[in-house]
């Protein structure tokens, strides 16, 4: 079981990778995006609850076995982040990358609440939380940029 909760806390491993673990988290991420991308809005939004439920309790469990609070190798919540800030990213490579350039500066810099939620809620929960307001902030900017420009 420790092996499944691992697998999936660490992206299938890509967190395990020693330089930049949240950053291949995120560029990992575009491989299941792929999948859910064209999903109908309803739709897409159970997956982040499922995705955000799944991450909860794998992260938190993670945690626990790597005795380690919000071990940069978990980055199921990279994913979680990285699907928020794509939501309604327009079909265009170029809206991807921005869109993930964004999610990357968010999780780095963490802006209120980002810091917030990374300082103070603790465990699964606040592992998933960072991120989905990190995801938030990248997909209002996301958007902002593309309807200017």
């Amino acid at each position: 079981m420790n092996q499944l909760i691992m697998a999936l806390a660490t992206g299938l491993y890509v967190g395990k990778i020693a330089k930049a673990p949240g950053t291949w988290g995120s560029l990992a991420a575009f491989v299941p995006w792929f999948f859910i991308k064209d999903l109908p809005i309803g739709t897409y939004l159970l997956v982040l609850v499922a995705v955000f439920i799944l991450g909860f309790f794998v992260s938190g469990s993670a945690e626990k076995i790597l005795d380690s609070p919000d071990a940069g190798c978990i980055v199921i919540d990279e994913f979680l982040g990285m699907f928020i800030t794509l939501m309604a990213a327009p079909a265009s490579p170029v809206a991807w990358i921005l869109g993930f350039l964004l999610f990357r500066l968010f999780d780095i810099l963490k802006p209120f609440p980002v810091s917030w939620f990374d300082k103070h809620i603790h465990g699964g929960i606040g592992i998933m939380m960072d991120d989905v307001m990190a995801g938030i902030y990248a997909l209002v900017c996301l958007q902002l940029i593309w309807f200017i420009f």
